[in-house]
């Protein structure tokens, strides 16, 4: 029989010990990683953006990653729309009684994995046991704290006409991954979550033009719910073209089949960057220089017209409004 995880492991005695040294240590270590009550850092220069998020994703496992890639990068890419390099990452674990070992280790060393490749150092953590029931297998909070690149200012609130909005890539990707893989539509297409950390495509782009107005990721609710926020925030409109708007065919197939709209399904690893005219190409050339931004694209314009709306030109040339996001499609999908 497989090992898996007890209360005892939670108790704070000599088999939750075992746990962090065999698990969490094993993976995580670093100079900063502590034992004591409190990580010790090094200071920050200039401003720090600091954020949290909480991570329950069902399936844990998904094709392209799983629970632990994604608290990774889902905590990083917050930062990194700030224009900020993380630096130190906390997490918390709370496991299901009975929850299998070997999964656990799987979820663990795809933090490690992810961290390293995001450049952020896991620095403390937090382990509690539930009872079984209780926590549907594992959930993770991630805080994470950054330095913001000086001279970098981006906000959903700063978009301005005349501005280019661009993805990172083909969009819709991590939700209908998560929806297929519960299987409830007995549906089968070769679809992978796009999650990634992005910090680093972020930064090349940051040092090429400090001119970027907004970076949003499009995590819950897709390219489409972030477009309404920002149209509302900045009071501006937006437009969109169709034919610019890349989706994987297979993504097209399962939306078609189930009558959804993909700008409204999740990504983990796009960006909606909007900034001016001029500086789209530069934007542009950085962004497709790195393989998980290689996609990226010009997809509409922010417009004065109809303010807090957001407008399709469909793939015949007509104008149709963008149905504003309602009740949520997926859940459980982060």
């Amino acid at each position: 029989m497989s090992k898996v995880v007890t209360l005892a492991h939670g108790a704070g005695g000599k088999q939750t010990a075992e746990l962090i040294d065999s698990v969490f240590k094993n993976y995580f270590a670093n100079d900063l990683l502590t034992s004591d009550d409190a990580a010790v850092l090094p200071p920050i220069k200039g401003q720090m953006a600091m954020s949290t998020d909480g991570f329950i994703v069902s399936p844990a496992f998904f094709p392209g990653g799983n629970i632990g890639k994604l608290s990774i990068c889902g905590t990083v890419n917050d930062l990194a729309c700030m224009g900020a390099k993380p630096q130190y990452m906390t997490c918390g674990f709370v496991i299901e009684e009975g929850y299998p070992f070997d999964q656990l280790e799987k979820i663990v060393a795809a933090m490690s994995e992810t961290a390293n490749k995001a450049g952020v150092k896991l620095v403390a953590g937090d382990t509690k046991v539930a009872g079984s029931g209780q926590v549907d297998g594992v959930f993770i909070t991630t805080t994470a704290v950054g330095e913001i690149m000086e001279g970098a200012h981006t906000s959903g609130a700063i978009a301005a006409p005349g501005d280019d909005i661009i993805v990172t890539g083909d969009i819709g990707r991590h939700g209908c991954t998560i929806l297929l893989q519960r299987d409830d539509y007995g549906i089968e297409a070769d679809v992978t979550s796009d999650c990634a950390p992005l910090w680093y495509p972020v930064e090349a782009c940051l040092k090429a033009t400090k001119d970027i107005h907004v970076i949003r990721d499009a995590t819950r609710g897709g390219v489409g719910t972030v477009l309404y926020e920002i149209a509302k925030e900045s009071h501006v409109g937006v437009t969109l073209d169709a034919t610019k708007i890349p989706v994987q065919d297979e993504v097209k197939g399962v939306c078609g089949m189930l009558g959804l709209e993909p700008l409204y399904l999740a990504c983990e690893g796009r960006l909606v960057i909007i900034c001016p005219h001029e500086q789209t190409e530069t934007v542009l050339k950085q962004l497709q220089s790195f393989e998980d931004t290689k996609g990226a694209c010009v997809i509409g314009q922010i417009t004065d017209h109809l303010p807090g709306r957001v407008i399709i030109k469909t793939e015949i040339g007509a104008e149709t409004f963008l149905p504003e996001p309602g009740n949520e499609l997926l859940p459980r999908i982060c």
